[in-house]
This record gives structure tokens, C-alpha cells and sequence, in this order.
């Protein structure tokens, strides 16, 4: 306890409340589990966290057994506090449909501790990186292929150091709604995704993706080294000897931020197609 400042004395102790979107885990997505501030008891995991826009920490569910729920006097609000030690965390809302489990457990930063988990990439996997519109579309069709183990939708190319949602749509970070495609290299060549690529969304079109207009939305491949930049020139030669005026740009890999899981496997989580990307043959 001696070691709180004051003002998480305030928080934990006294039960105050942070201010909105200054708190370090508001936009934090890295993965792993958060715990509690003064007893180290596990809390919540990153993959339950999403960005509701509210300008604190927000998790669609706990883990089991670590959340006590207080209803306050004045039966407005549930607090919650840590189970172990009766730590002040923030409060628990339902109905308000962020997620499919309907429910957003409101943290204040200060309440929490961030144990990371190892970022490590599979050594015996392939990553690439496309931006073409809606992450969302782009994710949908890519991560259908032979040979993809998985596609994240996220943001890259700005100068923004996690960004949330919210700031890559209103604000001007620079960032582009970007997914990264794990694959593996001995079913799929990169050559044949990025081929996928080109005809699953328009790359033609020089300010957005159909309907979807802005930066955010540009089309642009980002590469991470000089092979797959020639593979890249060279669909684009061939797009432009079909007559495509390709407007794709191919930019440097640089930091990827995976989007929080709200934004993951969105038109599977929602049982849609997409409304701005499909498939049209252009080789």
C-alpha cells in the first residue's frame, strides 16, 4: 500500500475514478493478461479487451472468478473490484451491444498491471501485409485461401503508436487499415496472396474503397523485403497491360498494430458478406 500514489490511493482505495483517455492500457494491444494493481491476482485477458470509445479499458468478460460486482447505494452502477484483495476497478455495464457478450467491464488504467505475452512469430510461417479499404472485407477473403493460417485485421504505415479504431477513422494518423496474413510458404506462395489481393478489391480507385472514402482506405502493399517488392511491380505490369490503372502503392513494412478483438473476424463473428469487396478475375 505504501508504495501507491496518491492518486491510486484514489482509485483502488477510495474508489475515484480516472480521467477519460489518459489512462496507458485506453489503446493498449498488446497481448496478455492484465492483473491487479495491488495484489497481482489475474484479472482479465487482452483477448476480452475491444475499443468502446469511452476512454477507458474495456473487457467483454473477466476471468472466471476474479471480479467481485458491488452494486453502488444508489443502485444506478455495479462496481467491480478484484476479488483477492477488494480493489477498486472500475464498474460493469450490459445491454449496450459492443460485443456479442454484451457486457463492458469499465477499468480504470491505474487499477491494472499489463503481464505481456511473447510476441514471438513463428519461425516456419510467412507474414505479408496488404491495405485495400475495410480491413474487414480484405481479411474475409484472404484468410479463405490454402495455405493462410490466419489474417489480423490492424493498421499500418502512420505515425501514431497504437492507435485505436476511432483515431484512424477520425483523426489523421497516417494509418492505413492494413491486415497482416500469416501463411505458410510451402502451400501458398506469397505471389499467388498478392495476386488474391488485386482481385478481391478495386485497385484503381484512388481515394477509398467503394463507398468507403478516405486516407484509412487507400490501397498499398507493404513489403517487407526486395522480392516481394518485385513480385509486387510485376502484377502491376501485368494489371496495366490488361488496362487497369492501378493506384496501389508499395510502401516498406513498418510497425503493424493489430486492431483490438472487436474489430477481428468481423463478417464471421456477424454471419455477412462484404459490401465493398468481391472477387473479380483481372489476370
Amino acid at each position: 500500500m505504501e508504495q501507491l500514489s496518491e492518486e491510486e490511493k484514489n482509485v483502488l482505495l477510495h474508489k475515484g475514478t480516472e480521467r477519460p483517455f489518459v489512462g496507458k492500457y485506453t489503446n493498449e494491444k498488446s497481448r496478455g493478461i492484465y492483473t491487479c494493481k495491488i495484489c497481482d491476482a489475474p484479472l482479465f485477458d487482452s483477448s476480452a479487451k475491444f475499443d468502446s470509445g469511452t476512454g477507458w479499458p474495456s473487457f467483454d468478460d473477466a476471468i472466471e472468478g476474479a471480479i467481485k460486482r458491488i452494486p453502488d447505494a444508489d443502485g444506478r452502477r455495479v462496481e467491480i473490484v478484484c476479488a483477492n484483495c477488494g480493489a477498486h476497478l472500475g464498474h460493469v455495464f450490459e445491454g449496450e451491444g459492443f460485443t456479442a457478450k454484451n457486457t463492458r467491464h469499465c477499468v480504470n488504467s491505474i487499477s491494472l498491471n499489463l503481464v505481456k505475452k511473447p510476441d514471438i512469430k513463428d519461425k516456419n510461417l510467412s507474414y505479408a501485409y496488404f491495405a485495400g479499404g475495410c480491413f474487414w472485407g480484405v481479411e474475409y477473403y484472404l484468410q479463405k485461401l490454402d495455405g493462410v493460417k490466419e489474417v489480423i485485421s490492424g493498421f499500418m504505415g502512420g505515425h501514431v503508436k497504437n492507435p485505436s479504431y476511432y483515431e484512424v477513422v477520425r483523426t489523421d494518423t497516417g494509418h492505413l487499415e492494413t491486415v497482416e496474413v500469416v501463411y505458410d510458404s510451402s502451400v501458398i506462395p506469397y505471389e499467388e496472396i498478392a495476386k488474391t489481393f488485386f482481385e478481391i478489391h478495386d485497385p484503381t480507385q484512388t481515394n477509398g474503397q467503394g463507398p468507403d472514402i478516405g486516407e484509412q482506405y487507400l490501397s498499398a502493399v507493404f513489403v517487407n523485403n526486395e522480392d516481394e517488392r518485385k513480385t509486387v511491380e510485376s502484377l502491376i505490369e501485368k494489371l496495366e497491360a490488361n488496362g487497369y490503372r492501378v493506384a496501389t502503392k508499395i510502401v516498406e513494412k513498418s510497425e503493424f498494430y493489430a486492431a483490438d478483438e472487436s474489430h477481428q473476424d468481423y463478417y464471421e463473428k456477424k454471419g455477412s458478406k462484404p459490401y465493398c469487396h468481391g472477387y473479380v478475375k483481372r489476370f
